[in-house]
């Protein structure tokens, strides 16, 4: 029978340690919220790397957070200081507000770009926290629900090697639990030489127990118990991810934890690790993993494979945040897309998020369907709106394009405005990255002078379309006027005034208006498809037409 003096290896260990739970709890009390608000978090590792599955879990933590009156932080978990990469939090935060994920509170970014706290349940950085930890840590061992190990990396090894022998399960428990319970005497001798301990969580529970857990996404789980003894502090006095998101979850007062089903697997110890510290367990929201199709099958988005994991993708291709935002919505929840139908154009914050409409079994990632929502989405914002978002996206990752887009901002939102607005808006780019293409050739830098005609007629008819047309081209002409005009022409050269009639009879044509109209329309664009071609030579202006114009019949002659 175990008689240790926990009291005395409470001091033993923790000699510095003064303050108390309560003081913990008097500095860290309840929030004052409304009944049933939710208080929850994002809390990712600064390890330079922003995914999807941040956005996921950030927008779902926001949603329920903010559509209940409660508070969202951000927490950043940096106790892995071997993982941590210079910056990565700034960035972090940078890419998280760059997506609208906005925290009531956390770790935040002052005017000089420098981590700073913002709220009154900081430190919101965990290594800054390690005398708080200490405080519980220090309980736990005066209860008998921890104690210090000091095992070596090589005894370590030994016991997984024995464990693979015996087809046992891998872990600290049992016969190669060695520090668990050794008299105090043995550990007053190892602190004397001066080695290094670990703090590990004294666990109770058994793998021949099961119990049943609600989750707000799986529904009930059955839940196997945690008999590993894990690490609460390494030898450095860090906590593991596992000990300081338990306390630090209860003292910020967290009641919804949102968190990928990776996490699932480590459930039972959380659980046993907030009973044994008495705290109430927050609601768990477990998010599906992401996958794509490769193929036929599908597998789960890897960083290496799958550039679109990144967030960072998103925003230098160009893709508005608005975009990501919804379409992230529609794979969070299955009643979203019905919704927007309904609700064309009302902003996101009407839509009633909820867990219960979430997949248990994880989202399929389609980038095309992204596209179409982001076609979408650009269709209904303002040329003000486009020009600014553009300016912005080329100003970081295409100075040229840049340089021409900005020079004359009026020309080039008149150019923005073709087939915009209305009951069919033009959906002509789902990114930013694609608008150098779409209306490039409203600058001279961009415009094709090779452009390719239709392949089905010689230079002397293009050419004599065009010069035809040049001779009747009126920049003052009604566009009724104007398309009569190509009518004329066509029909001078031999082709149908009407598509119809050349679809009727065409053996008795040289072709039909359409194929006039696309002889312009490359002449001027230096492209076979453009927006509206009247609306285009409109924002060109005269001179510009009829320069490309000439131009093209200079070239074409040989």
């Amino acid at each position: 029978m175990n008689t240790i003096d926990y009291e005395k290896l409470a001091e033993l260990l923790f000699p510095n340690v003064t303050q108390t739970v309560d003081d913990m709890e008097k500095l860290y009390p309840p929030r004052n919220l409304p009944e049933g608000a939710i208080v929850s978090r994002l809390a990712p590792s600064p390890t330079g790397f922003v995914h999807l599955g941040n956005i996921m879990q950030g927008l779902t933590s926001e949603r329920l957070a903010h559509q209940s009156g409660g508070v969202l932080y951000l927490r950043v978990e940096d106790t892995d200081a071997k993982r941590e990469v210079a910056g990565a939090s700034e960035m972090l935060i940078e890419m998280l507000s760059h997506y609208g994920i906005i925290f009531d509170e956390g770790a935040a970014l002052d005017e000089n770009g420098n981590i700073c706290d913002k709220g009154a349940y900081g430190p919101y950085k965990q290594s800054q926290r390690a005398f708080i930890y200490h405080v519980y840590a220090k309980k736990l061992v005066r209860e008998g629900k921890a104690y210090p190990c000091f095992c070596t990396e090589e005894e370590l090894e030994q016991f997984h090697a024995e464990q693979e022998a015996e087809k046992a399960n891998f872990g600290y428990y049992g016969k190669w639990a060695k520090w668990r319970d050794r008299p105090i005497e043995d550990i007053e001798a190892e602190i004397a030489k001066g080695n290094k301990w670990v703090l590990r969580f004294r666990s109770t529970g058994s793998i021949e127990h099961k119990f049943k857990y609600n989750d707000l996404i799986k529904g009930e789980v059955d839940i196997t118990e945690n008999d590993i003894d894990h690490v609460l502090l390494k030898s450095d006095g860090i906590p593991t991810y596992h000990f300081a998101h338990a306390v630090d979850d209860h003292l910020m007062r967290t009641t919804h934890v949102v968190r990928g089903d990776e996490w699932l697997a480590s459930l039972p110890f959380h659980i046993q690790l907030f009973q044994a510290l008495g705290h109430k367990l927050p609601k768990y929201v477990h998010i599906g993993t992401l996958m794509k199709m490769d193929g036929t099958s599908k597998r789960k988005l890897s960083k290496r494979k799958d550039p679109e994991l990144a967030l960072s993708y998103y925003k230098s291709e160009g893709y508005p945040t608005e975009s990501v935002v919804e379409y992230i919505l529609t794979i969070l929840n299955s009643n979203f897309e019905d919704w927007r139908r309904a609700n064309p154009t009302a902003p996101l914050d009407d839509f009633k998020f909820s867990a219960k409409k979430m997949n248990a079994a994880g989202s399929l990632f389609d980038i095309a369907k992204l596209s179409d929502v982001s076609k979408n989405i650009i269709s209904r914002m303002s040329a003000d709106k486009v020009y600014d978002e553009v300016a912005a996206w080329a100003k970081e990752f295409d100075a040229e394009f840049y340089a021409e887009f900005t020079r004359d901002p009026e020309y080039t939102k008149a150019a923005l405005s073709i087939g915009r607005g209305g009951n069919k808006p033009r959906k002509d780019f789902a990114l930013w990255s694609e608008v150098k293409g779409y209306m490039g050739f409203f600058y001279d830098k961009y415009y094709d002078v090779n452009g390719i005609y239709p392949e089905n007629f010689d230079a002397d008819t293009i050419r004599s379309a065009l010069r035809k047309y040049l001779k009747v081209y009126d920049p003052k002409d009604e566009q009724t006027v104007w398309f009569d005009k190509i009518k004329d022409v066509a029909e001078e050269l031999g082709f149908a005034r009407e598509t119809k009639e050349y679809k009727t009879n065409p053996d008795a044509y040289r072709g039909h208006v359409g194929d006039i109209s696309s002889f312009i329309r490359v002449a001027v664009t230096g492209k076979q498809n453009s927006p509206d071609m009247f609306s285009v030579m409109q924002v060109l202006g005269e001179d510009k037409v009829k320069e490309r114009i000439e131009k093209q019949i200079e070239r074409l002659r040989g």
